[in-house]
């Protein structure tokens, strides 16, 4: 295979486009969002200033805030044929394969489905932004034969997704580390699922088609599903002190420890900052830190014994444990954020559009001689 092959393989350092949403600089850590540094939005800012920026390309005055979040929840409610349509999957369906299929479904109830012109898409971008907490949740609580849980307009976007998934009004705390989760999340450059959703919008499939394509991207366990073989790690290690016999067991087996390491950064990812407080924390307030020192025993362990640094999903994995969140349903929930981004990047792409059409290096035979059939 050619060296340009090699280098290019699985468009590793290929420059693909270009976009004005979101930056990474790998060498530094650094992760920033319309140039504005995650660290930043993580400490001061809310979920739903951050989808105003991703998708409005600044961040918003008071005012545009206010009338931006009263958008997002007077937007939360599906249609009803979306409960009936759940309901006929088997209970063994998993969430990602339940949650594509109704997003994909959605798009044939949108009051805009027959627009897409530039202004309707907005609408479908902001729709979708506050619907997918809504579906999320309604997966989970359909699939366990419980009553779905309205949204409450009155509620923040965190607050209300976890309020409609446990049937409970959470406390500050899980509502702020819900919050920064999301915040986190909403948008990370050209990763598998937004350039997919880059993909099939610039054929100028619907909205809900890219939305669709993303998902089937994320559930792909080398994209999505991460933190999900996390937390399954940290269940099966079970205590601290088993932590170290079961890790060097694991590298000696030459196992992938889930959770280390990134495609990207070449240090700490800083979104693995925040949410590394954030598990500390969670388990303070709750009284049980098991799973925050039992992710901090293996993260000095792989980082001395492989010299890697924990990404985004390692401390997610205990976050999402600490606030009730399904293990199977991690993955969904990263959708519950990434939506931003995602309809970002497809109004974007949409607003200069080519039809991403990549060559490829043939690698086969040639000249081959056809061979009729009683010769074959």
């Amino acid at each position: 295979m050619a060296d340009s092959v090699k280098q290019g393989a699985g468009l590793r350092n290929v420059v693909a486009g270009e976009s004005s949403i979101s930056s990474i600089d790998g060498e530094r850590g650094v992760l920033a969002y319309r140039g504005i540094d995650i660290h930043a939005l993580g400490e001061q800012s809310t979920f739903e200033e951050v989808a105003f920026l991703l998708h409005r390309g600044q961040l918003p005055t008071r005012a545009e805030l206010a009338a931006f979040t009263q958008e997002l929840a007077h937007a939360r409610a599906v249609p009803p044929p979306t409960v009936s349509l759940l309901k006929l999957f088997p209970a063994s369906t998993h969430p990602m394969t339940s949650l594509r299929s109704v997003v994909s479904a959605m798009g044939a109830f949108d009051p805009d489905g027959g627009d897409d012109s530039p202004p309707a898409n907005a609408r479908k971008a902001l729709r979708l932004t506050a619907q997918m907490a809504t579906l999320v949740a309604l997966v989970e609580r359909v699939r366990k034969g419980r009553d779905p849980v309205p949204p409450d307009p009155a509620l923040s976007h965190a607050a209300n997704f976890l309020y409609m998934l446990t049937g409970e009004r959470p406390r500050p705390e899980a509502e702020r580390a819900m919050d920064v989760a999301l915040i986190l999340h909403a948008d990370h450059e050209f990763n598998a699922s937004t350039f997919a959703a880059r993909v099939a919008a610039s054929t100028l499939a619907d909205v809900h088609g890219a939305m669709t394509a993303a998902l089937a991207t994320l559930k792909g366990p080398l994209h999505g599903g991460a933190n999900e073989a996390v937390m399954k790690m940290l269940e099966e290690i079970g205590r601290p002190e088993r932590a170290e016999g079961w890790i060097r067991a694991a590298l000696d087996a030459k196992k992938k420890i889930m959770g280390f390491g990134h495609a990207v950064y070449r240090t700490e990812d800083p979104r693995a900052t925040h949410l590394r407080r954030m598990s500390r924390q969670l388990g303070e307030v709750q009284g049980d830190g098991r799973w925050y020192e039992l992710s901090e025993r293996i993260e000095a362990l792989v980082r001395a014994q492989k010299g890697l640094n924990a990404n985004v999903d390692f401390y997610s994995a205990s976050v999402y444990h600490s606030l009730g969140i399904p293990t199977d349903l991690f993955t969904p929930v990263f959708a519950v954020s990434r939506v931003a981004g995602w309809t970002a990047h497809v109004l974007e792409q949409l607003g200069n559009n080519r039809l991403i059409r990549p060559e490829s290096e043939y690698t086969g035979p040639r000249d081959v001689a056809y061979v009729p059939m009683d010769q074959r």
